[in-house]
């Protein structure tokens, strides 16, 4: 899957709600996320005590990647400014294919996704579940009411520092940028996080791993990755602006008077343009290499656009935030913090900026 549906956000509201009784979703999915985190919990195992000397069995791959884990981590904390707390200093072997499942739904002829609101976190537009089945089994219900529904697997998931955060066994099944790239996103929704506002942290956490990942590397004397990840994320930018093309599309379609069957001809023409304008661009630009493969590979619906959008729509604005505080990490994340505390309606103003537009 895309980078950005393998480190959605569960927050910490969805294992507390539950015990503050709010009323926005059943006590049975309630009941699964605390269930599913807290058994989590019970297998932790710290990190310096599997690199010890006891520790000898570990399996060599394990012990270059919970080394490496700490590597990232100690730089996203000096250097990014990121949470120096006990989050990642633990591992816990899942044996799963993915940690949860997240379950997106928007209307049939809208890109604006549905949201479920919980007590800490406000209103999010996903809902995750330790078990694929529970997922899909209420992704199936949206489906059935109308909904276009996108079924995501996610690798790693943030408390929100609530809790200390470990190392999944999941998280080490990609290459050590996009190891480091999950660190760094995570971290990211401790550091700066605004109640309700998906669209926000998503853009900053998917702003901090990118930018913290190029910076990583060359810090770490990896300079020879450096391009493939460069390469990478500018095909990232050949996918935002043929998504935000999509985008304009569709919203065209979905506001004209026309009736709903012309409306749906029209959505499933604009999604195969789409597929056809990037199967072209992996051709020509990127020499067959497709670095977006999975995100193309399930059914491209309004769900999945909306998911998109929460992860890719607002790395301009903190790209030109980024260039305004000249590059210092430090003065950035002030800056993003001033924009945090803007009013709901300033910061999605702000947010919404094209790549064009000043910080």
């Amino acid at each position: 899957m895309r980078p950005w549906t393998t480190c959605i956000t569960q927050a910490a509201a969805l294992l507390f709600a539950a015990l503050q009784l709010a009323a926005c979703a059943g006590p049975a999915y309630y009941a699964q996320a605390i269930e599913g985190h807290f058994e989590l919990m019970r297998q932790r195992e710290p990190v310096s005590k599997l690199l010890a000397e006891d520790g000898a069995g570990v399996d060599p791959e394990l012990r270059q990647k919970l080394e490496l884990s700490r590597e990232i981590r100690a730089f996203g904390v000096a250097q990014l400014g990121l949470p120096d707390n006990d989050s990642y200093t633990q591992f816990v072997h899942t044996g799963r294919d993915a940690v949860t499942w997240i379950v997106v739904a928007a209307p049939e002829f809208s890109l604006q996704p549905r949201r479920w609101c919980f007590l800490f976190a406000g209103c999010l537009p996903y809902r995750g579940y330790f078990e694929q089945e529970d997922a899909g089994c209420f992704a199936d219900r949206l489906a059935a009411d109308g909904f276009d529904v996108a079924l995501s697997p996610a690798a790693a998931y943030s408390t929100l520092g609530w809790f200390e955060d470990p190392l999944l066994d999941t998280m080490f099944r990609y290459s050590d940028e996009r190891l480091a790239a999950v660190i760094f996103h995570e971290l990211a929704h401790q550091k700066l996080y605004v109640r309700g506002d998906a669209d926000f942290n998503e853009s900053y956490a998917s702003f901090i791993e990118e930018t913290g990942v190029a910076l990583w590397l060359v810090a770490s004397g990896r300079t020879e990755r450096l391009p493939g990840w460069q390469r990478e994320r500018a095909a990232a930018r050949d996918l935002d602006e043929r998504v935000q093309r999509t985008r304009d599309t569709l919203a065209s379609v979905y506001a004209s008077q026309a009736v709903p069957a012309a409306k749906r001809a029209q959505k499933e023409a604009a999604y195969a343009a789409l597929r056809e304008a990037w199967s072209g661009l992996v051709r020509e630009r990127w020499g067959g290499v497709d670095h977006f493969a999975g995100w193309f590979g399930g059914e491209l619906n309004n769900a999945r656009m909306a998911l998109f959008d929460s992860y890719r729509g607002g790395i301009c604005a903190f790209a030109a935030l980024y260039r305004a505080a000249g590059e210092d990490m430090a003065s950035f994340q002030a800056l993003a913090a001033d924009r945090a505390n803007l009013a709901d309606e300033a910061r999605r103003a702000w947010l919404a900026q094209d790549c064009e537009a000043g910080p």
